[in-house]
């Protein structure tokens, strides 16, 4: 590359985005569908240079071209995709395997005092009040952190 094209890629990594993909319309003809900052630099810089040095032969081209056709390729899911699957997450939402049923009772001696914590369908009671997160309840008893698993015995396998 010669000396000024190095001068002028150096000087759009210190571009904002907004002004990238004015220099990516003023170089494709179109606009660009990301608003990705490395992104348009990358493909600013490719541009760039392949103007100053050259660009891909013909022949090179309509090899592209050919193996462009053979693939059937999206670049971005539907957004029903993301809509049916962020649904489909909060019904079969599962539990994790290493959590004993709702209803039952875990116990954990630390410090000469006994811990007692009902497993709740959405959390963990403990001392009258309900807690999401065996972590927290960890750290309530020991006033540092840990992880509720680890603190309760409950990071063996899964139960069956």
């Amino acid at each position: 590359m010669n000396e000024a094209l190095c001068k002028e890629v150096e000087g759009l990594r210190k571009q904002k985005t907004k002004v990238l993909r004015a220099r990516y319309q003023e170089l494709f003809g179109e606009e660009s569908r990301s608003s990705n900052q490395a992104h348009l630099f990358r493909r600013i810089a490719w541009r760039l240079q392949a103007v100053s040095e050259g660009d891909l032969t013909e022949r090179a081209r309509l090899r592209a071209a050919e193996l462009a056709q053979d693939v059937d390729v999206r670049l971005r899911a539907p957004r029903r995709f993301w809509s049916e699957l962020s649904a489909r997450g909060t019904e079969t939402a599962k539990r994790d395997p290493r959590l004993p049923a709702p209803g039952s009772v875990l116990k954990r001696e630390f410090q000469g005092q006994l811990i007692t914590v009902s497993v709740l369908e959405g959390g963990f009671e403990f001392e009258g009040k309900t807690y999401d997160t065996l972590s927290s309840i960890a750290f309530k008893v020991t006033g540092t952190r840990w992880n509720g698993f680890a603190f309760f015995g409950l990071n063996h396998e899964a139960r069956s």
